[in-house]
């Protein structure tokens, strides 16, 4: 019987120490030893390992000249937040979002450059990017040789380990090497990563999901996408791949295939609105969501039905989810949140209906309105993830 390997185990090993300190740290080594399941002695030689490189600090609970304290001071353990600082962002159609952030994912600065970039030449994209993460440093009082790791976040289809782009709303090309082209720019490590994939990060680290190591987030912004994290990492498909939800088959019409984003997409929802010029000039500025809500209010029965039949498809496809595999909580975020009750509802019936009835209770669903800057934050826990959490890495702080 072949033997794990001692070398990738004592890596596992100390990912699982840093983690547990980071999501529940100040915390002692004998809370970390019970948490892991890890003995003793062997959590010990870690902490000292990541006390000599400077990732964790020690924390005394209790004064030492204290003479009516009794026994010696508690040390308690937490992340140096000075180990690393990384740059995050999201790159959406109509406004980049950045935030640089410590080691502990604490926000240091953060920018907000509302303008159109979608469909503009590649080289025009990276300026702005450029740009942004470059002032962004600069206005936390740092120069980029202060920044360990650059992670942009896009919608589409990304190729997470080579920083491909194989196709963005972003981007008229497909198959851009984005990540190259942004590294050659700032002279620092830069990864490409699904906005799917931060916002699920940004709630496993801060948000509605830190109490879990599996879950399931559902993005409902300009594409469709889809997280899935087990046993505390990201599932990423072959290559690092992510997922775009909205290519996902709901079934097949006298006019072909019908996938979801002919149901649930921004495009198929906004499409059913004749634009006249206030809700043409929204959508071009991407609030045209935000603007469908307001209609909604105001009682507009096509968009009504776009917004239920969106429901009705979403509904469907987080029960075939949650039937493949049964998380504890699916969290739902995205600017099609904005359209409310008829959207919500039809999303609810339709999950109810469609769940198998063993499934019932199973699974909690969550509808959460993050802010760009939590979605930037995101992108910042991938970079951070990348340096500290995967035993194969060979980039980033040594663990």
């Amino acid at each position: 019987m072949k033997t794990a390997d001692p070398e990738l185990m004592r890596a596992i090993n100390r990912l699982n120490v840093l983690d547990t300190i980071r999501r529940h740290g100040p915390i002692a080594r004998v809370e970390i030893s019970e948490r892991t399941e890890l003995s003793t002695t062997t959590v010990s030689a870690i902490t000292a390992s990541l006390l000599d490189d400077g990732l964790i600090l020690p924390r005394h609970e209790g004064d030492i000249r204290n003479e009516g304290a009794r026994g010696r001071p508690r040390v308690m353990l937490e992340l140096n937040p000075d180990a690393a600082r990384v740059v995050g962002a999201k790159i959406a159609a109509s406004r980049l979002v950045f935030v640089l952030t410590d080691f502990r994912g604490d926000v240091l600065s953060k920018l907000t450059l509302p303008i159109r970039i979608d469909r503009q030449p590649i080289t025009v994209i990276a300026d702005l990017v450029e740009d942004g993460v470059r002032r962004c440093v600069v206005d936390a009082g740092l120069s980029l040789e202060d920044v360990d790791t650059v992670c942009l976040g896009l919608p589409g289809v990304i190729e997470h380990r080579t920083g491909h782009v194989r196709s963005s709303p972003i981007f008229r090309d497909t198959n851009v090497d984005f990540a190259s082209e942004m590294t050659a720019r700032l002279g620092t490590s830069t990864i490409i990563e699904s906005d799917a994939h931060a916002i699920t990060l940004a709630h496993h680290w801060f948000g509605k999901a830190r109490d879990l190591e599996d879950m399931v987030l559902i993005s409902l912004e300009q594409t469709l996408g889809l997280g899935v994290l087990h046993g505390n990492q990201l599932f990423r498909g072959a290559g690092g791949l992510s997922h775009n939800l909205g290519d996902l088959v709901l079934g097949t019409g006298s006019q072909g295939t019908v996938r979801l984003s002919s149901r649930a997409g921004e495009s198929a929802i906004l499409g059913e609105q004749q634009a006249d010029g206030r809700f043409a000039e929204a959508i071009r500025l991407g609030r045209g969501m935000a603007h469908a809500q307001a209609l909604i209010k105001a009682e507009d029965n096509v968009l009504i039905g776009a917004a239920v039949r969106a429901g009705e498809a979403v509904g469907l496809t987080i029960a075939n989810i949650v039937t493949l595999f049964a998380p504890p909580r699916v969290i739902l975020v995205g600017s099609s949140l904005a359209l409310g009750e008829p959207f919500l509802n039809s999303l609810r019936d339709a999950y109810a209906l469609a769940i198998p009835p063993s499934l019932k209770g199973v699974t909690e669903l969550i509808f959460d309105d993050s802010t760009d800057d939590f979605w930037a934050q995101g992108a910042a826990a991938v970079a951070l993830y990348e340096l500290y959490e995967s035993p194969w890495n060979t980039t980033g702080p040594a663990l």
